[in-house]
């Protein structure tokens, strides 16, 4: 694995830590009213950590991660990142792009961390920032 990408891990790994204390903590607020368990499990972290990720990104291409393992995400033509881009980038992270670098992985692998299957479905690309 390139540094790129283990700078990637690490951020990514950050960002679900404080997605899923900010999940707890809006949890405990709706358990009373929202009694469904598959809410809880599924849909509350799941909302929580797009929209979270969704919001930062848009504020420099950068999440609590990224800032702190000195990466940022850019659009391939050197824009910054809007909030919607940013969802819809997650959303396909999660889902479509596991099976595109598993179809492909030496085209992926090949870019050196900076673009991945999510990164490449949405013209972005992640550098490091100086």
């Amino acid at each position: 694995m390139n540094p790129l990408t283990k700078k990637r891990t690490k951020a990514v790994l950050i960002d679900g830590v404080i997605a899923g204390l900010l999940s707890f903590g809006v949890e405990q607020l709706i358990r009373k009213k929202v009694k469904s368990e598959f809410v809880h499990t599924v849909i509350t972290p799941t909302l929580i950590a797009y929209a979270l990720e969704a919001c930062q990104m848009r504020r420099g291409g950068q999440t609590l991660g990224y800032k702190l393992m000195g990466l940022e995400l850019k659009n391939d033509d050197g824009t910054p990142v809007t909030a919607e881009q940013a969802f819809k980038r997650a959303l396909h992270r999660d889902t479509i792009s596991i099976a595109a670098y598993v179809k492909d992985r030496a085209h992926f692998e090949a870019e050196d961390g900076a673009v991945l299957p999510h990164d490449a479905a949405f013209h972005m690309h992640v550098t490091e920032k100086n």
